[in-house]
Protein backbone atom coordinates (compact mmCIF):
# COMPACT_ATOMS: atom_id res chain seq x y z
CA UNK A 1 0.00 0.00 0.00
CA UNK A 2 2.92 2.63 0.90
CA UNK A 3 4.54 1.70 -2.32
CA UNK A 4 1.49 2.57 -4.29
CA UNK A 5 0.75 5.89 -6.58
CA UNK A 6 -2.69 6.52 -4.67
CA UNK A 7 -0.79 6.71 -1.46
CA UNK A 8 2.62 8.41 -2.44
CA UNK A 9 1.11 11.22 -4.63
CA UNK A 10 -1.19 12.45 -1.45
CA UNK A 11 1.47 11.98 1.15
CA UNK A 12 4.22 13.53 -0.78
CA UNK A 13 1.48 16.89 -1.57
CA UNK A 14 0.72 16.70 2.07
CA UNK A 15 4.43 16.25 3.07
CA UNK A 16 4.90 19.36 0.89
CA UNK A 17 1.90 21.26 2.95
CA UNK A 18 3.23 20.68 6.06
CA UNK A 19 6.85 22.05 5.38
CA UNK A 20 5.10 25.25 3.64
CA UNK A 21 3.28 25.57 6.95
CA UNK A 22 6.27 24.68 9.51
CA UNK A 23 8.49 27.44 7.34
CA UNK A 24 5.84 29.93 7.27
CA UNK A 25 4.51 29.56 10.95
CA UNK A 26 8.30 30.12 12.23
CA UNK A 27 8.35 33.27 10.70
CA UNK A 28 5.56 34.20 11.26
CA UNK A 29 6.27 33.59 14.89
CA UNK A 30 9.73 35.14 14.77
CA UNK A 31 8.15 38.06 13.30
CA UNK A 32 5.12 38.04 15.51
CA UNK A 33 7.49 38.21 18.50
CA UNK A 34 9.34 40.97 17.65
CA UNK A 35 6.68 42.86 16.69
CA UNK A 36 4.83 41.98 20.31
CA UNK A 37 7.99 42.82 22.08
CA UNK A 38 8.54 46.23 20.43
CA UNK A 39 4.70 47.13 20.90
CA UNK A 40 5.69 46.25 24.79
CA UNK A 41 8.20 48.30 25.48
CA UNK A 42 6.19 50.88 23.46
CA UNK A 43 3.07 50.63 25.72
CA UNK A 44 5.98 50.65 28.95
CA UNK A 45 7.99 53.81 27.25
CA UNK A 46 4.47 55.40 27.35
CA UNK A 47 3.19 55.11 30.67
CA UNK A 48 6.66 55.47 32.24
CA UNK A 49 6.23 59.17 30.69
CA UNK A 50 3.25 59.54 31.99
CA UNK A 51 3.85 58.56 35.56
CA UNK A 52 7.33 60.21 35.62
CA UNK A 53 5.66 63.68 34.76
CA UNK A 54 2.96 63.21 37.24
CA UNK A 55 5.41 62.64 39.99
CA UNK A 56 7.77 65.10 39.18
CA UNK A 57 5.11 67.80 38.81
CA UNK A 58 3.91 66.63 42.32
CA UNK A 59 7.31 66.74 44.05
CA UNK A 60 7.47 68.43 47.44
CA UNK A 61 4.14 68.22 48.09
CA UNK A 62 3.44 66.40 51.49
CA UNK A 63 0.60 63.72 49.69
CA UNK A 64 1.32 61.34 47.64
CA UNK A 65 -1.15 62.39 44.01
CA UNK A 66 -2.70 59.14 43.55
CA UNK A 67 -2.83 56.13 44.82
CA UNK A 68 -0.46 53.78 43.53
CA UNK A 69 -3.09 51.13 42.73
CA UNK A 70 -5.39 53.28 41.17
CA UNK A 71 -2.15 53.65 38.65
CA UNK A 72 -1.36 50.27 37.85
CA UNK A 73 -5.07 49.09 37.31
CA UNK A 74 -5.41 51.77 34.94
CA UNK A 75 -2.03 50.56 33.21
CA UNK A 76 -2.23 47.59 33.30
CA UNK A 77 1.33 47.38 34.53
CA UNK A 78 3.61 47.39 37.66
CA UNK A 79 4.94 50.41 38.53
CA UNK A 80 8.23 50.76 40.93
CA UNK A 81 10.15 53.75 42.22
CA UNK A 82 13.51 53.86 43.26
CA UNK A 83 15.41 56.80 44.85
CA UNK A 84 14.98 59.28 47.36
CA UNK A 85 11.63 60.35 48.92
CA UNK A 86 10.20 62.99 46.44
CA UNK A 87 7.67 63.68 48.98
CA UNK A 88 8.45 65.09 52.60
CA UNK A 89 7.81 62.65 55.66
CA UNK A 90 6.17 59.79 53.32
CA UNK A 91 7.30 57.23 50.86
CA UNK A 92 5.95 57.79 47.01
CA UNK A 93 3.44 54.85 47.50
CA UNK A 94 4.41 52.88 44.68
CA UNK A 95 6.65 49.79 44.53
CA UNK A 96 9.99 49.98 46.23
CA UNK A 97 12.52 48.49 44.26
CA UNK A 98 15.80 47.76 45.97
CA UNK A 99 19.31 49.63 45.48
CA UNK A 100 21.17 48.29 42.48
CA UNK A 101 18.34 47.00 40.56
CA UNK A 102 18.78 50.21 38.23
CA UNK A 103 21.63 52.75 38.82
CA UNK A 104 19.85 55.47 38.99
CA UNK A 105 22.43 58.11 38.01
CA UNK A 106 23.44 56.17 35.11
CA UNK A 107 20.01 56.99 33.66
CA UNK A 108 20.44 58.92 30.20
CA UNK A 109 18.46 62.30 30.67
CA UNK A 110 15.19 62.75 28.42
CA UNK A 111 15.49 58.57 27.51
CA UNK A 112 14.07 55.50 28.45
CA UNK A 113 16.29 52.08 29.74
CA UNK A 114 14.90 48.90 28.58
CA UNK A 115 15.59 46.40 30.74
CA UNK A 116 14.69 42.94 32.34
CA UNK A 117 15.25 41.95 36.09
CA UNK A 118 13.19 40.06 38.89
CA UNK A 119 11.72 41.44 41.49
CA UNK A 120 11.67 40.31 45.17
CA UNK A 121 9.40 37.63 46.36
CA UNK A 122 9.28 36.40 42.64
CA UNK A 123 10.26 33.92 40.31
CA UNK A 124 9.19 34.93 37.04
CA UNK A 125 11.06 37.53 34.91
CA UNK A 126 9.70 41.63 34.04
CA UNK A 127 10.69 43.14 31.01
CA UNK A 128 10.67 47.00 32.18
CA UNK A 129 11.43 50.90 31.41
CA UNK A 130 13.02 53.35 33.70
CA UNK A 131 12.70 56.61 33.51
CA UNK A 132 14.85 59.29 35.66
CA UNK A 133 13.27 62.21 37.60
CA UNK A 134 14.98 65.28 37.85
CA UNK A 135 14.08 67.93 39.92
CA UNK A 136 16.21 72.03 39.44
CA UNK A 137 19.02 69.71 38.03
CA UNK A 138 19.15 67.05 40.64
CA UNK A 139 18.31 63.60 40.28
CA UNK A 140 16.18 62.05 42.91
CA UNK A 141 15.00 58.61 41.46
CA UNK A 142 13.52 56.66 38.76
CA UNK A 143 9.44 55.34 38.12
CA UNK A 144 10.44 51.73 36.59
CA UNK A 145 7.49 50.28 34.87
CA UNK A 146 7.14 46.38 34.09
CA UNK A 147 5.02 43.34 33.34
CA UNK A 148 5.95 39.82 33.42
CA UNK A 149 7.70 38.53 30.27
CA UNK A 150 4.90 35.70 30.22
CA UNK A 151 2.14 38.27 29.39
CA UNK A 152 4.73 39.16 26.18
CA UNK A 153 5.04 35.71 25.12
CA UNK A 154 1.34 35.23 25.83
CA UNK A 155 0.63 36.98 23.01
CA UNK A 156 2.35 35.16 20.22
CA UNK A 157 1.10 31.99 21.86
CA UNK A 158 -2.30 32.95 20.89
CA UNK A 159 -0.91 33.58 17.47
CA UNK A 160 0.49 29.72 17.68
CA UNK A 161 -2.53 28.48 19.05
CA UNK A 162 -5.00 30.46 16.11
CA UNK A 163 -2.01 29.46 13.37
CA UNK A 164 -2.49 25.68 14.31
CA UNK A 165 -5.70 25.68 13.86
CA UNK A 166 -5.51 27.39 10.68
CA UNK A 167 -3.05 24.57 9.66
CA UNK A 168 -4.92 21.82 10.67
CA UNK A 169 -8.35 23.03 8.48
CA UNK A 170 -5.55 23.74 5.56
CA UNK A 171 -4.47 19.95 6.15
CA UNK A 172 -7.85 18.70 6.19
CA UNK A 173 -8.76 20.79 3.15
CA UNK A 174 -5.57 19.85 1.34
CA UNK A 175 -5.64 16.16 2.32
CA UNK A 176 -9.35 16.05 0.71
CA UNK A 177 -8.19 17.48 -2.30
CA UNK A 178 -4.97 15.55 -2.47
CA UNK A 179 -7.15 12.09 -1.89
CA UNK A 180 -9.52 13.52 -4.66
CA UNK A 181 -6.37 14.20 -7.43
CA UNK A 182 -5.05 10.66 -6.08
CA UNK A 183 -8.07 9.10 -6.95
CA UNK A 184 -8.10 10.92 -10.52
CA UNK A 185 -4.52 9.78 -11.02
CA UNK A 186 -4.17 6.67 -9.59
CA UNK A 187 -7.31 5.27 -10.93
CA UNK A 188 -6.44 5.30 -14.58
CA UNK A 189 -2.76 4.50 -13.61
CA UNK A 190 -4.25 1.49 -12.17
CA UNK A 191 -6.61 0.72 -14.86
CA UNK A 192 -2.95 1.16 -17.46
CA UNK A 193 -1.00 -1.30 -15.31
CA UNK A 194 -3.68 -3.97 -15.33
CA UNK A 195 -3.68 -3.50 -19.12
CA UNK A 196 -0.25 -3.41 -19.63
CA UNK A 197 -0.39 -6.84 -17.45
CA UNK A 198 -2.42 -8.18 -20.06
CA UNK A 199 -0.39 -6.94 -22.86
CA UNK A 200 2.93 -8.52 -21.29
CA UNK A 201 1.04 -12.08 -21.36
CA UNK A 202 -0.05 -11.58 -24.66
CA UNK A 203 -3.50 -10.80 -24.64
CA UNK A 204 -3.86 -7.49 -26.43
CA UNK A 205 -7.88 -7.60 -26.54
CA UNK A 206 -7.39 -5.32 -23.26
CA UNK A 207 -9.65 -2.57 -22.00
CA UNK A 208 -8.03 0.34 -21.81
CA UNK A 209 -9.59 3.11 -19.51
CA UNK A 210 -11.10 6.29 -20.54
CA UNK A 211 -9.46 9.70 -18.76
CA UNK A 212 -12.51 12.22 -18.15
CA UNK A 213 -10.69 16.03 -18.93
CA UNK A 214 -7.83 14.28 -21.18
CA UNK A 215 -4.18 16.17 -20.20
CA UNK A 216 -1.10 13.93 -20.04
CA UNK A 217 -3.16 10.77 -18.32
CA UNK A 218 -5.62 10.85 -21.06
CA UNK A 219 -3.11 11.40 -23.77
CA UNK A 220 -0.79 8.18 -22.55
CA UNK A 221 -4.11 6.36 -22.20
CA UNK A 222 -5.21 7.02 -25.96
CA UNK A 223 -1.28 6.10 -27.02
CA UNK A 224 -1.35 2.75 -24.90
CA UNK A 225 -4.73 1.95 -26.66
CA UNK A 226 -3.05 2.88 -29.85
CA UNK A 227 -0.26 1.19 -28.75
CA UNK A 228 -2.56 -2.36 -27.81
CA UNK A 229 -4.25 -1.86 -30.71
CA UNK A 230 -1.59 -2.36 -33.25
CA UNK A 231 0.26 -4.72 -31.04
CA UNK A 232 -2.81 -6.93 -31.50
CA UNK A 233 -2.29 -5.69 -35.54
CA UNK A 234 0.85 -6.69 -35.25
CA UNK A 235 0.06 -10.48 -33.94
CA UNK A 236 -2.59 -10.61 -36.46
CA UNK A 237 -0.13 -10.07 -38.90
CA UNK A 238 2.28 -12.98 -37.86
CA UNK A 239 0.11 -15.31 -37.37
CA UNK A 240 -1.44 -14.61 -41.00
CA UNK A 241 2.77 -14.47 -41.85
CA UNK A 242 3.56 -18.03 -40.07
CA UNK A 243 0.39 -19.31 -42.03
CA UNK A 244 1.01 -18.17 -45.19
CA UNK A 245 4.58 -18.88 -45.06
CA UNK A 246 3.62 -22.09 -44.12
CA UNK A 247 1.26 -22.56 -47.26
CA UNK A 248 4.20 -20.94 -49.41
CA UNK A 249 6.75 -23.30 -48.10
CA UNK A 250 4.81 -26.21 -48.12
CA UNK A 251 3.71 -26.40 -51.65
CA UNK A 252 6.90 -26.25 -53.40
CA UNK A 253 8.73 -28.42 -50.86
CA UNK A 254 5.89 -30.97 -51.31
CA UNK A 255 6.67 -30.85 -55.16
CA UNK A 256 10.15 -31.38 -54.71
CA UNK A 257 9.70 -34.25 -52.58
CA UNK A 258 7.33 -36.13 -54.97
CA UNK A 259 9.47 -35.39 -57.73
CA UNK A 260 12.54 -36.38 -56.18
CA UNK A 261 11.08 -39.51 -54.94
CA UNK A 262 9.22 -40.33 -58.33
CA UNK A 263 13.35 -39.53 -59.73
CA UNK A 264 14.71 -41.70 -57.14
CA UNK A 265 12.25 -44.55 -57.43
CA UNK A 266 12.94 -44.97 -61.32
CA UNK A 267 9.08 -44.24 -61.21
CA UNK A 268 9.52 -41.56 -64.11
CA UNK A 269 12.21 -43.14 -66.94
CA UNK A 270 10.72 -41.68 -70.02
CA UNK A 271 13.51 -38.66 -70.99
CA UNK A 272 11.25 -36.13 -71.10
CA UNK A 273 9.26 -36.45 -68.32
CA UNK A 274 12.44 -36.32 -66.53
CA UNK A 275 13.23 -33.04 -67.52
CA UNK A 276 10.08 -31.89 -67.09
CA UNK A 277 10.18 -33.14 -63.03
CA UNK A 278 13.96 -31.52 -63.15
CA UNK A 279 12.57 -28.01 -64.40
CA UNK A 280 9.76 -28.36 -61.53
CA UNK A 281 12.08 -28.84 -59.45
CA UNK A 282 14.42 -25.80 -60.09
CA UNK A 283 10.99 -23.48 -60.71
CA UNK A 284 10.10 -24.45 -57.21
CA UNK A 285 13.41 -24.31 -55.45
CA UNK A 286 13.54 -20.29 -57.53
CA UNK A 287 10.12 -19.89 -55.92
CA UNK A 288 11.98 -20.76 -52.42
CA UNK A 289 14.64 -18.86 -52.81
CA UNK A 290 12.70 -16.01 -54.00
CA UNK A 291 10.85 -16.34 -50.74
CA UNK A 292 13.13 -16.82 -48.28
CA UNK A 293 15.06 -13.82 -50.27
CA UNK A 294 12.62 -11.78 -49.21
CA UNK A 295 11.84 -11.86 -45.58
CA UNK A 296 15.39 -11.35 -45.31
CA UNK A 297 15.09 -8.18 -46.98
CA UNK A 298 12.18 -6.45 -44.97
CA UNK A 299 14.09 -7.99 -42.21
CA UNK A 300 17.35 -5.74 -42.82
CA UNK A 301 15.26 -2.71 -43.47
CA UNK A 302 13.56 -3.06 -40.54
CA UNK A 303 16.26 -3.07 -38.53
CA UNK A 304 18.53 -0.57 -40.61
CA UNK A 305 21.27 -3.38 -41.40
CA UNK A 306 21.27 -2.82 -45.54
CA UNK A 307 23.61 -0.89 -47.63
CA UNK A 308 23.05 1.23 -50.23
CA UNK A 309 25.31 1.44 -53.20
CA UNK A 310 26.14 5.05 -54.79
CA UNK A 311 26.51 4.60 -58.70
CA UNK A 312 25.35 6.74 -61.33
CA UNK A 313 22.05 4.90 -62.72
CA UNK A 314 20.87 5.37 -66.53
CA UNK A 315 17.53 5.04 -65.32
CA UNK A 316 16.10 4.32 -69.28
CA UNK A 317 18.52 1.20 -69.22
CA UNK A 318 17.16 0.07 -65.82
CA UNK A 319 13.07 0.60 -66.49
CA UNK A 320 13.94 -1.18 -70.01
CA UNK A 321 15.27 -4.24 -67.94
CA UNK A 322 12.68 -4.62 -65.71
CA UNK A 323 10.28 -4.22 -68.33
CA UNK A 324 11.74 -6.70 -70.23
CA UNK A 325 11.07 -9.08 -67.15
CA UNK A 326 7.76 -9.47 -67.45
CA UNK A 327 7.69 -9.39 -71.66
CA UNK A 328 7.45 -13.02 -71.41
CA UNK A 329 4.34 -13.11 -69.02
CA UNK A 330 2.64 -10.68 -70.88
CA UNK A 331 2.49 -12.26 -74.21
CA UNK A 332 1.61 -15.62 -72.30
CA UNK A 333 -1.72 -13.78 -70.73
CA UNK A 334 -2.16 -11.67 -73.57
CA UNK A 335 -2.20 -8.70 -71.66
CA UNK A 336 -1.16 -5.22 -73.37
CA UNK A 337 2.01 -4.61 -72.38
CA UNK A 338 3.51 -1.25 -72.68
CA UNK A 339 6.21 1.16 -71.51
CA UNK A 340 6.40 5.44 -71.72
CA UNK A 341 9.52 7.36 -71.64
CA UNK A 342 9.28 10.78 -71.85
CA UNK A 343 12.70 11.24 -70.45
CA UNK A 344 16.12 9.57 -70.22
CA UNK A 345 17.58 10.73 -66.44
CA UNK A 346 20.66 9.59 -65.27
CA UNK A 347 21.03 9.53 -61.32
CA UNK A 348 23.23 8.57 -58.42
CA UNK A 349 21.83 5.60 -56.39
CA UNK A 350 21.52 1.90 -55.50
CA UNK A 351 20.80 0.89 -59.10
CA UNK A 352 19.69 -2.70 -57.93
CA UNK A 353 17.37 -1.40 -54.86
CA UNK A 354 15.63 1.12 -57.79
CA UNK A 355 15.31 -2.03 -59.93
CA UNK A 356 14.29 -4.31 -57.24
CA UNK A 357 11.48 -1.86 -56.52
CA UNK A 358 10.25 -1.40 -60.04
CA UNK A 359 10.11 -5.26 -60.41
CA UNK A 360 7.96 -5.75 -57.32
CA UNK A 361 5.69 -2.91 -58.56
CA UNK A 362 5.25 -4.88 -61.87
CA UNK A 363 5.07 -8.40 -60.51
CA UNK A 364 1.71 -6.70 -57.92
CA UNK A 365 -0.11 -5.33 -61.22
CA UNK A 366 0.79 -8.62 -62.86
CA UNK A 367 -0.60 -9.84 -59.98
CA UNK A 368 -4.31 -7.69 -60.42
CA UNK A 369 -4.28 -7.50 -63.45
CA UNK A 370 -6.66 -10.29 -65.53
CA UNK A 371 -5.59 -12.00 -68.89
CA UNK A 372 -5.94 -9.43 -71.63
CA UNK A 373 -6.12 -5.92 -69.39
CA UNK A 374 -3.33 -3.44 -69.48
CA UNK A 375 0.19 -2.52 -67.70
CA UNK A 376 1.99 0.46 -68.55
CA UNK A 377 5.60 1.10 -67.47
CA UNK A 378 6.54 4.92 -68.08
CA UNK A 379 9.70 6.98 -66.75
CA UNK A 380 9.46 10.88 -66.53
CA UNK A 381 11.26 13.72 -64.85
CA UNK A 382 9.53 16.76 -63.16
CA UNK A 383 10.42 18.98 -60.46
CA UNK A 384 13.26 17.65 -59.83
CA UNK A 385 12.05 13.91 -59.50
CA UNK A 386 12.43 11.00 -61.78
CA UNK A 387 8.84 9.41 -61.60
CA UNK A 388 8.39 5.40 -62.45
CA UNK A 389 4.88 4.80 -62.69
CA UNK A 390 3.30 1.47 -63.12
CA UNK A 391 -0.74 1.67 -64.33
CA UNK A 392 -2.63 -1.61 -64.46
CA UNK A 393 -5.97 -2.01 -65.31
CA UNK A 394 -6.75 -4.08 -62.28
CA UNK A 395 -10.00 -3.73 -60.08
CA UNK A 396 -8.74 -1.28 -58.02
CA UNK A 397 -8.11 -0.74 -54.67
CA UNK A 398 -10.69 0.53 -51.67
CA UNK A 399 -10.15 3.78 -49.67
CA UNK A 400 -9.93 1.77 -46.57
CA UNK A 401 -7.43 -0.87 -48.37
CA UNK A 402 -4.82 2.26 -49.47
CA UNK A 403 -2.41 2.47 -46.73
CA UNK A 404 -2.64 -1.54 -45.13
CA UNK A 405 -1.47 -2.92 -48.66
CA UNK A 406 1.92 -1.34 -47.73
CA UNK A 407 1.95 -3.30 -44.09
CA UNK A 408 4.17 -6.56 -44.32
CA UNK A 409 2.38 -9.68 -44.61
CA UNK A 410 -1.16 -8.29 -45.59
CA UNK A 411 -2.09 -10.16 -49.56
CA UNK A 412 -6.15 -8.48 -50.49
CA UNK A 413 -6.05 -12.15 -52.46
CA UNK A 414 -6.16 -15.78 -51.71
CA UNK A 415 -3.55 -16.46 -53.56
CA UNK A 416 -1.30 -17.17 -50.55
CA UNK A 417 0.97 -15.01 -51.66
CA UNK A 418 2.97 -13.47 -48.59
CA UNK A 419 2.26 -9.37 -49.34
CA UNK A 420 6.14 -8.62 -48.87
CA UNK A 421 6.58 -6.73 -52.33
CA UNK A 422 4.87 -3.54 -51.68
CA UNK A 423 6.26 -3.64 -48.05
CA UNK A 424 10.07 -4.11 -49.47
CA UNK A 425 9.20 -1.59 -52.11
CA UNK A 426 7.89 1.54 -50.27
CA UNK A 427 10.96 0.65 -47.45
CA UNK A 428 13.65 0.73 -50.23
CA UNK A 429 12.22 3.95 -51.50
CA UNK A 430 12.56 6.02 -48.37
CA UNK A 431 15.75 4.46 -47.62
CA UNK A 432 16.52 5.88 -51.46
CA UNK A 433 15.57 9.05 -49.97
CA UNK A 434 11.66 9.06 -52.52
CA UNK A 435 8.82 7.73 -51.99
CA UNK A 436 5.79 5.74 -53.28
CA UNK A 437 2.25 7.00 -54.48
CA UNK A 438 -0.92 5.82 -55.16
CA UNK A 439 -3.82 6.75 -57.41
CA UNK A 440 -6.55 4.31 -57.85
CA UNK A 441 -10.33 4.17 -58.21
CA UNK A 442 -12.14 1.02 -58.18
CA UNK A 443 -13.45 -0.92 -61.00
CA UNK A 444 -10.66 0.91 -63.23
CA UNK A 445 -7.21 -0.10 -62.22
CA UNK A 446 -4.25 1.29 -59.90
CA UNK A 447 -1.01 3.74 -60.78
CA UNK A 448 1.81 3.28 -58.36
CA UNK A 449 4.98 6.21 -58.66
CA UNK A 450 7.73 6.00 -57.57
CA UNK A 451 9.44 9.32 -57.30
CA UNK A 452 12.81 9.69 -56.51
CA UNK A 453 15.31 12.48 -56.39
CA UNK A 454 17.30 13.62 -59.26
CA UNK A 455 19.88 15.85 -57.78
Amino acid sequence: MFRSLRFRLPAFFLAGIVIALAIATALALRLFQDYARAQSIRELRREAIGVEELYAKKAGLKAVPYGPRVLERTTGDRIYYTGLTIFPGQTSGLRELPPGVVDVEALPRESNTVFEFTPPGEERPYVAVARPIDLGGSRFGAIVVAKPRADVRERWLTLLQRLALAGAGALLIAGGLAWYLSRRVAAPMRGLARAADEIAVGRYDVEVPEVPGGGEIGHLADRFREMASRLAEADERERNFLMSVSHELRTPLTAIRGHVEALREGVVEDPELRTQSLDVIAAEAERLSRLVGDILDLAKLDSHRFTLLQEEVDMEALTERAYTSFSEEARRRAIVYRRDVSAHPVIVTDGDRVLQIISNLLSNAFRWTPDGGLIELSLAQQNGSVCVGVRDSGPGIAADERERIFRPFVSRDGSGGTGLGLAIARELANALGGQIELETQQGQGSRFRLLLPSD
